[in-house]
């Protein structure tokens, strides 16, 4: 994420001191297609919001998460591991310490 302080010292940099893309880029380690974004632009500032925030990896596990928090913030301090199921889903590593 470029901030405001970057695109104001590329700006500078082009404009009052004359230095290339090329230059630049190297100087500030970003990228000649960021720097010639900056300077074409009227922006002062460049974000991306993401609409939907995608998990594929936990959505089939989301529901037993929530039961597992929920469970572990119910549960006296330290005893989550007391939970039978929690071994089953558990990571190897973690099991073997339990």
């Amino acid at each position: 994420m470029v901030i405001v302080e970057t695109i104001g010292r590329v700006r500078r940099e082009h404009f009052a001191r004359g230095k290339t893309i090329k230059e630049i880029a190297r100087d500030l380690k970003i990228s000649r297609n960021t720097v010639r974004k900056i300077l074409r632009s009227e922006e002062t500032s460049f974000s991306y919001d993401r609409e939907v925030q995608p998990r594929p990896k936990l959505e089939n596990w989301s529901a037993e998460l929530d039961r597992l928090l929920t469970t572990n913030a119910t549960s006296r301090a330290g005893a989550a591991h007391a939970d039978p199921h929690f071994r089953r889903v558990a990571p190897a590593w973690l099991r073997r310490r339990l």
